[in-house]
């Protein structure tokens, strides 16, 4: 059958515009490298915006003890030692200079009484290193890059959805979407695809992205097309999420209040960090926070409302305003003054250290020409993220990755796109969006995400992973009925698209949590409560011929000696500011 359609030829596509996209965009266009960046949201709202607390980068401006291998160390054990080391040491090494640039860029950092970026504490850091905008930083961030790209005229268009990427032989050779206010399908014809589309938070139900923000579309584009995804068990749980009204449930309550000396109390009046981690209380990992907060609220000492209780009140009013004006701002807006009485939180699907496979020397996967950068990657943060070091790592890997394309696409031939895909994947797009089946699109959404945070959450046994299994069987059988209206800019349309992005990555979340028999950070299992050396591993997802889920393992790379002698070295930090 044929069909209408809006061709665009462009050397490189960014999907994503974020952080990681812009910053890899502008890389390209300061090389006069032609690209395109194109967002599902507005131009400039991506979900960079909602990182509140800071940007990691030894700069020493407060420590003069820290060092790039001292960040390495703390980044590799609070990721449970399955971390990219190469990564790891890209990201440390060459944070301090794109805060710096940022900086000369225009970002508006909290500075000193001597004029240097002020840092300020983050969770299981040995030293003060992230660096901030009152509570505002990813937003900041994200301003300076639009207002950068503006600058140099990088051009970019919102509101597209990509559906597919399309390859031919392991190279890329183009991408599909459509126009979400028009409807019109578009066939991207490129050298080049930059997935920078972000994470998969949103298919628990309980998170602290927008509902149309880290959908799982970046990982499963790339999965469809043959990458491996690793690490997919491995999401983040923050320890402080909105628990009223219902309609913030899950949004953050950055670390940024507990780095500013917020502590956590259970309702019976007990400061109870001390049980779980009485050297670094309420700054330890987020992985010990999200547990502890799960536990008391499980075990009865929680809210009437399912929390428990985040207190800053002994700071002032000023304070609050200068160092967390939004927080103070957003729970203003529900009538709590967190200067006179303490938030509610609980824990909230918050990062996904799991995605795609990625190269991160080049930024390239496995299928030439096909490049990732940011959340939708896997590798840099191991089991565990440290808060503070997304931010570091979508604008340093963003400028790696935009080296390495432009040097790219100079040598690289444009790959005839193979007509047959266009036309069987819009094939599939008209029969989707004139389904008459019996099921909404929404509701099997929201039954994945329940099945989710209940049988792959903060807490998981062999049991519960399986009776997880089972039942996304039955909603994949259920997403064979759905039932649309024919138009597609409906927000129907969509979240049958984002269904069928989920459907793949929950299975691989199940089956790499299944897989995993032992305990290491982010991921938790009863009935395997310990780490296991013979697990210091990856577990790698990948799509075989018949489209079945293949899971494999592999080792982790050598630790370089600089960093494991970092790792060795006592640094004690004074929590004097948590009395």
């Amino acid at each position: 059958m044929a069909h209408e359609y809006e061709e665009v030829y462009v050397p490189v596509l960014i999907i994503g515009g974020g952080g990681g996209g812009l910053r890899t965009a502008i890389e390209l266009t300061l090389q006069d490298i032609e690209c395109l960046v194109v967002t599902k949201r507005q131009h400039g709202d991506a979900h960079t915006v909602m990182a509140a607390g800071g940007i990691n980068a030894a700069l020493g401006n407060l420590d003069p003890e820290d060092r790039w291998d001292i960040h390495a160390a703390d980044t590799i054990k609070e990721g449970g030692w399955i971390n990219d080391p190469v990564a790891v040491e890209l990201l440390c090494k060459n944070a301090p200079n794109r805060v710096l640039e940022l900086r000369e860029w225009g970002c508006p950092f909290n500075v000193t009484n001597g004029g240097k970026i002020n840092q300020r504490y983050f969770g299981a850091q040995a030293y003060r290193r992230t660096c901030f905008v009152g509570d505002r930083t990813g937003d900041a961030i994200e301003k300076t890059l639009v207002e950068k790209a503006k600058e140099l005229d990088v051009p970019y268009r919102d509101k597209i959805f990509i559906t597919k990427l399309v390859g031919d032989q392991g190279k890329i050779a183009g991408a599909i979407g459509y126009d979400m206010d028009t409807g019109t399908y578009i066939v991207f014809k490129v050298k080049a695809v930059v997935l920078a589309a972000g994470g998969y938070s949103q298919v628990y139900k309980r998170s602290s992205s927008r509902e149309d923000e880290n959908t799982a579309d970046g990982p499963a584009l790339a999965y469809e097309l043959g990458v491996p995804l690793q690490d997919m068990e491995m999401v983040q749980f923050h320890p402080t999420g909105m628990v009223k009204p219902e309609g913030m449930r899950g949004s953050l309550v950055t670390e940024a209040v507990r780095g500013e000396g917020g502590k956590l109390y259970n309702t019976n009046g007990e400061r109870f960090m001390k049980k779980y981690a009485p050297e670094q209380m309420e700054l330890a990992a987020r992985d010990v926070v999200a547990r502890a907060n799960y536990q008391e609220i499980k075990e009865g000492r929680g809210t009437e409302n399912g929390g428990v209780l985040l207190d800053i009140t002994h700071k002032e009013v000023s304070f609050l305003k200068e160092r967390l004006p939004s927080m103070y701002e957003k729970f203003k807006e529900q009538d709590v003054d967190i200067s006179e009485e303490a938030m509610e939180v609980a824990p909230t699907a918050h990062y996904s250290m799991g995605g795609v496979k990625t190269n991160f020397v080049t930024g390239q996967t496995n299928v030439e020409g096909l490049f990732a950068v940011g959340e939708v990657t896997a590798g840099l943060h191991g089991g565990n993220r440290l808060g503070g070091n997304s931010l570091a790592e979508v604008v340093t890997f963003g400028k790696i990755c935009g080296d390495h394309i432009a040097q790219f696409v100079q040598h690289t031939s444009q790959e005839i796109l193979p007509n047959e895909q266009i036309h069987s994947h819009l094939d599939h797009l008209n029969n989707l969006v004139k389904s008459e089946g019996d099921y909404s699109p929404h509701d099997l959404i929201e039954d994945v995400r329940n099945l989710l945070w209940d049988h792959a959450g903060i807490i998981r046994n062999e049991k519960s992973i399986n009776e997880g299994i089972a039942q996304l069987k039955n909603i994949r059988k259920h997403a064979q009925k759905l039932h649309l209206n024919g138009d597609r800019t409906s927000k129907e349309f969509e979240s049958a698209l984002d269904l069928h992005f989920m459907l793949p990555i929950a299975e691989a979340i199940l089956k790499s949590a299944l897989k995993r028999e032992e305990s290491r950070v982010a991921h938790y299992r009863e009935d395997y409560p310990e780490s296991s050396k013979q697990w210091r591993k990856n577990i790698l997802v990948q799509k075989d011929a018949e489209g079945n889920v293949t899971l494999f393992v592999k080792k982790v790379g050598r630790i370089p000696r600089v960093i494991q002698k970092a790792i060795k070295e006592e640094h004690k930090l004074e929590y004097h500011h948590l009395e």
